[in-house]
């Protein structure tokens, strides 16, 4: 049985940042001897042909433009990119195209010529409004540019903006998290993005660990938060709230378990194959390394087949985090997978209540969603 996904996005990554982030553990450089704009866009140029040829009998839904930094980039080079993919891709009228960005002065002034270049979408990477916790975070902005930055895209048209947000942060309190939530929410943008600090793996935060806030601290962060955020916007993902029609279309697509493709430095993709076979690869990390063999073979830095007794965690690692949850059609016809065999694994989340049933959709119930992982547990496959 083939899937029904007839339709895709495309992730493009830029890899470079001013200054990396003690935090973050996505594949970002710093800016030094290794950046070159043009070859960078020549790069993606090419490696947005070969992957044309993965896709052509599907439609493109979503762009987004992540890093790294994208907005270190000029408007002409975002230009260039959003031109080739037109050709090569196809852009409708009505695509979201998101582009991320920080709020530091020199890449705010950018934000009206992104509008112009046809971004229609920004997701702001504030973290927080707070001088103090901005400085621990290792971020180059100050409060004062995460403030003009939000106004910066307002007044270039922008109708669509996320504000990033983190909480959880190093000797933050209770008043101090919601103060943040309640600053973004004055703005009206329509969406949030609300995460936890985590200390990932091969960050520098891991190695040396700041004061972290007890866990029962963070947790009544997060409750407090919450109420405040859901008095103006809906919760539709784990950590994603927005107003009406504002939800981030691309990233629906990647917790409904929909196809993309990935071009640049460590981009990953997951597309389905005729045979209904579910593959992901990804691109080489090294921005020096992908530029030299981007559009070739040689650029690929992975590639795998999901196996069959992988797919249905693979399905509800992305489908539970929504909200409004999955129904057995939408399994099966994202994974080729029967539903029978989930069957008896939803009876059991069913009866110890971490899932509800209403009608044909599954979702969490606010035990299974508090405790997601919990729930997430009972789909690995068994060894």
């Amino acid at each position: 049985m083939s899937s029904g996904c007839s339709d895709y996005s495309l992730y493009i990554h830029i890899p470079w940042c001013v200054k990396k982030c003690p935090y973050c553990d996505f594949n970002s450089h710093e800016k030094r001897d290794d950046y070159n704009e043009d070859a960078y866009v020549n790069a993606l140029i090419r490696d947005l042909k070969r992957e044309a040829n993965n896709v052509k009998n599907k439609t493109l839904k979503s762009i987004f433009i992540g890093g790294g930094t994208p907005s270190l980039f000029s408007g002409d080079s975002i230009k260039r990119i959003l031109t080739a993919t037109n050709q090569e891709l196809g852009i409708s009228n009505d695509i979201e195209i998101t582009l991320e960005a920080n709020p530091s002065t020199a890449e705010a002034n950018k934000f009206s010529t992104f509008r112009q270049m046809g971004i229609n979408r920004l997701s702001i990477g504030v973290q927080s409004f707070n001088d103090t916790h901005l400085q621990k975070l290792g971020r180059i902005h100050d409060s004062e540019q995460a403030h003009r930055a939000i106004s910066i895209a307002q007044d270039a048209g922008f109708e669509r903006i996320n504000l990033d947000l983190m909480f959880g942060l190093p000797n933050q309190n209770v008043e101090s998290a919601v103060s943040d939530v309640d600053i973004a929410l004055n703005y009206q943008t329509g969406h949030l993005s609300h995460y936890q600090l985590t200390l990932e793996k091969n960050t520098l935060f891991h190695k040396y660990p700041p004061t972290m806030p007890k866990d029962e601290a963070i947790w009544d962060m997060q409750t407090a938060c919450q109420k405040h955020i859901t008095h103006q916007l809906k919760q539709y993902e784990v950590s994603a709230y927005a107003g009406d029609g504002q939800q981030s279309q691309h990233n629906i697509n990647y917790w409904e378990f929909g196809d993309y493709i990935g071009i640049g430095a460590g981009a990953h993709g997951k597309l389905t194959e005729d045979d209904g076979n579910i593959s992901r690869y990804w691109k080489l990390k090294q921005p020096r390394d992908y530029m030299k063999n981007a559009g070739l073979p040689a650029s690929i830095g992975g590639h795998n087949i999901v196996a069959d007794n992988e797919l249905a965690f693979e399905f509800m690692l992305n489908a539970l985090r929504l909200k409004k949850g999955f129904t057995l059609e939408q399994f099966t016809q994202r994974t080729s997978v029967d539903s029978s065999t989930i069957e008896p694994i939803l009876a059991d989340l069913l009866n110890k209540k971490l899932l509800l049933l209403t009608g044909l959709t599954y979702t969490s119930t606010k035990q299974g969603w508090n405790f997601l992982n919990n729930t997430l547990e009972h789909f690995l496959p068994l060894e």
